[in-house]
Order: C-alpha cells, then sequence, then structure tokens
C-alpha cells in the first residue's frame, strides 16, 4: 500500500513573514514622513538624518528654514526609541509580548493623534502642529527600535541610505554577488510609494495619512503578534512530546 504523502505546510516561514511585516512598517514610514515635510513645516519624524541636516543648514543661516519642530522630532524620536529599548532589553530575541506591547503602543498612538488631528486644526498654533510632529516622532522612535530588536537584516524601517549603499557597494557591477538586493530595493521602493501615498493623502487631509499609518501599523502587531503565540504553542508541544518520549 502506498505511503500518504506528507501534506505540505503552506504557513510562511516566520523569518520571511517578519521581513513582510517590516517592509510594511518602511511603507508606513515614507507616508509619515510626507505627511511631516508637506504637511506639518518640513520636518521629517522618521528620517533623522534629513532633521540633522534641516538643523545645520537653518543653524547656518538657511533662510526660511524651521528649527523648532525639527528639533523637538529629533529629541522625541530619541525618547521613544528609549523608551522602547527599556522595554524590549529584557525580553527574549525575535518576537516576544513586549514586541506586541511596543507596536501596539505605535498603533494606539497613531490612531489618537489621527483623531486629533482630524478634530483640531493643528495649523492654527505653533504649539499645536509641534505636538503632532513630536507625538509622530515618539511613534517613530518606537518602531525603529523594535525593528531594530527584531534583527531583520537591512530593514530599519525608517532608514534608507545604508540600504542603497548596500546594494550598490554589494552588487555584482562593484564585483560582490549582491546579497540581499531583493529586500534591500523593496525596503527602498516601499518607502519611496509611501512618501507617494503621503504626499496624496494630504490632498484629502491631514489626518488620512496618520490614519493609515496607523492601520498598517495595527496589521503588523496583529499578524506578528499571532504568529508569535502559534510559534510559541508549537515550541510547547514539541517540548512536551520530546519530553514525553525519554
Amino acid at each position: 500500500m502506498a505511503k500518504k504523502k506528507a501534506k505540505k505546510n503552506p504557513r510562511v516561514a516566520t523569518d520571511r513573514l517578519h521581513l513582510w511585516l517590516m517592509l510594511v512598517l518602511t511603507f508606513s514610514t515614507g507616508v509619515i514622513d510626507a505627511v511631516g515635510y508637506l504637511g506639518l513645516d518640513r520636518v521629517f519624524t522618521g528620517n533623522m538624518t534629513g532633521n540633522v541636516v534641516l538643523l545645520g543648514m537653518a543653524f547656518a543661516g538657511g533662510a526660511d528654514l524651521p528649527i523648532l519642530r525639527p528639533a523637538l522630532a529629533l529629541v522625541f524620536f530619541m525618547v521613544g526609541a528609549a523608551l522602547a529599548g527599556r522595554v524590549l532589553r529584557k525580553g527574549p530575541e525575535g518576537w516576544s509580548g513586549r514586541t506586541s506591547s511596543t507596536l501596539l503602543t505605535v498603533t494606539l498612538g497613531l490612531t489618537a493623534l489621527a483623531v486629533y488631528v482630524a478634530l483640531v486644526n493643528v495649523h492654527a498654533a505653533e504649539i499645536l502642529g509641534s505636538i503632532t510632529t513630536s507625538v509622530l516622532a515618539t511613534a517613530m522612535g518606537i518602531q525603529a527600535a523594535t525593528a531594530k530588536r527584531l534583527k531583520v537584516a537591512e530593514i530599519t524601517t525608517v532608514v534608507v541610505t545604508s540600504t542603497i549603499t548596500g546594494l550598490a557597494s554589494d552588487s555584482r557591477l562593484a564585483g560582490g554577488r549582491s546579497p540581499f538586493w531583493a529586500r534591500r530595493f523593496s525596503a527602498i521602493a516601499l518607502i519611496m510609494a509611501g512618501a507617494v501615498v503621503g504626499a496624496l493623502t494630504l490632498t484629502v487631509d491631514l489626518w488620512l495619512g496618520i490614519a493609515v499609518s496607523a492601520l498598517l501599523s495595527g496589521v503588523v502587531t496583529l499578524v506578528g503578534h499571532l504568529r508569535h503565540r502559534t510559534d510559541r504553542r508549537s515550541a510547547t508541544a514539541e517540548n512536551a512530546k520530546e519530553t514525553a518520549l525519554r
């Protein structure tokens, strides 16, 4: 009697799923940065390199360049990253309940901010716009620290300069073997696509881009957490099986 063929496991490998989830957050960062730069007085709330350069030019007397909001964004991005780092430091490698909690914080923060921006005219006073960019930067700092902890190679969700450098310097044109070229190219393309979408949402209203990012963050959090629970149950069952066989 022929043996039955083992069913193939259709489930995507956890490492690959994490890659896809971080690419979604990279797209989300593009949306947020477009909203911040075009809709909130030229402030990058995800890409801190841009803020550092803007501040340098402003300090040198650059005409009409903002100082307060980029400076606040830089500070609050670091605050968000520090808070997430403290939460995640005691957790295990890879996705954990702490990872879910930090990304849930990003989701809730962006959701609350989208409602705030929809109800309040943040352009009416300097402080209202500054609150908006500072909260966005805090959320992006938490997201960046969480992505760093997950250690998905070549994906930071907030920076693509190093990704572009790696793509070019490791390419076959440069004599390399082009490792990670697909994910590197995807990260670059997705943050650009996110910026396009973010710019388009501004034709409707400022809150919409923030709401889109909140939705994406929520999806990433839910999918990642469900996979974490599934993997944990599988590991527990496997350990129990091994214990029973001893």
